[in-house]
């Protein structure tokens, strides 16, 4: 069976297997395999190229930048988790399984069905897999990014924890800002430290903002963090900081498309910030129209983990309506 490998080979820390190492587990497996690191300029090319299936060895980013340019291409996607915050990884239950698990799970996987996203704005049109939003996010990524610190770091697991903080210290003096927004025609508008368009369970680093996300309802999971809220998401932080990923209690709503007038703040359409620092902006205000992109994508993913999830999601539905009969209420963030 040929496959394609997309590799980056600057993922992740010390502890990710090398391309000789995955090279050869595969052919131990009994793949015929196609590598591709991308540090090569040219490495989209192979994406080009017959395979039964693509497996990105890399984090995030390298799985976004795959998947976006396989959408609506009927191309399985496997994932070996080899970046520092595995969102995507982590959203498919795979993130803690062993890379020798994963290849040999391949051959009887599943191919899940995966919602991508579209944003048009003045940038034209950019597809996401991630999310796209405003706020607390995009105003700490250039902080992040300028992190000496950070840069020093090795361990996957110390640099999330260290972006966790950064953000926590951020959240502290960030205002609110002003939202115009429309979601199926509802007005959504407000004032909100964090403005979230999510597709996957969590953002940035590990920030674990939607833990009822259906990766495949044609639904975004809008979360929406009040001033009100702001010493709730700074406890949060703190849990997750410490690997306490307590599931959050915040506004959230579903829908399919999103309008934002843009007034000139900064967003962030998966790992990428716009405007770009020194491109010229455009004129404001401007319209951003946010959609899904329904069962966009396909990924790989063992039996077992999509049984276990399975049953996890029914116990959780469950033990919700319990409390919700409990309380004689509906759940008031829904």
């Amino acid at each position: 069976m040929r496959v394609t490998v997309i590799h980056n080979p600057n993922a992740g820390d010390d502890r990710q297997p090398t391309a000789g190492q995955i090279k050869a587990l595969m052919k131990e497996a009994g793949y015929k395999v196609r590598f591709q690191s991308t540090a090569d300029s040219h490495w989209t090319r192979a994406l080009d190229k017959a395979a039964a299936f693509v497996v990105v060895a890399g984090g995030d980013g390298t799985v976004g930048r795959v998947a976006r340019r396989l959408i609506g291409r009927d191309m399985p996607i496997a994932v070996l988790p080899m970046g520092t915050a595995n969102n995507i990884s982590k959203t498919l239950g795979i993130v803690d399984l062993a890379v020798t698990q994963l290849i040999h799970s391949w051959r009887n996987a599943l191919r899940l069905k995966f919602d991508a996203g579209v944003a048009v704005g003045p940038w034209g049109e950019r597809h996401f897999i991630e999310g796209i939003g405003t706020g607390l996010i995009p105003r700490s990524i250039p902080k992040l990014s300028r992190s000496k610190a950070l840069t020093q770091l090795s361990d996957a697991d110390v640099k999330v924890a260290y972006a966790q903080q950064v953000i926590r210290e951020h959240l502290e003096n960030s205002p609110p800002l002003a939202i115009e927004a429309t979601l199926d025609g509802i007005d959504i508008s407000g004032q909100y430290l964090l403005f979230e368009v999510l597709n996957i369970q969590y953002v940035g680093p590990n920030l674990f903002l939607a833990p009822d996300i259906v990766r495949n309802n044609g639904e975004f999971e809008v979360i929406l963090i009040r001033e009100k809220h702001r010493a709730k998401l700074h406890r949060y932080l703190k849990n997750w900081q410490v690997g306490k990923m307590v599931p959050p209690a915040f506004e959230t709503h579903r829908g399919k498309r999103l309008e934002i007038n843009w007034t000139g703040f900064k967003l962030h359409i998966d790992d990428q910030i716009w405007p770009v620092k020194g491109e010229k902006a455009p004129t404001i205000p401007k319209i951003i129209d946010v959609a899904v992109v329904e069962k966009a994508l396909q990924f790989l993913v063992p039996r077992e983990v999509y049984e276990i999830q399975k049953r996890a999601k029914y116990n959780s539905e469950k033990a919700n309506k319990r409390e919700s009969e409990k309380k004689g209420t509906r759940n008031p963030n829904r």
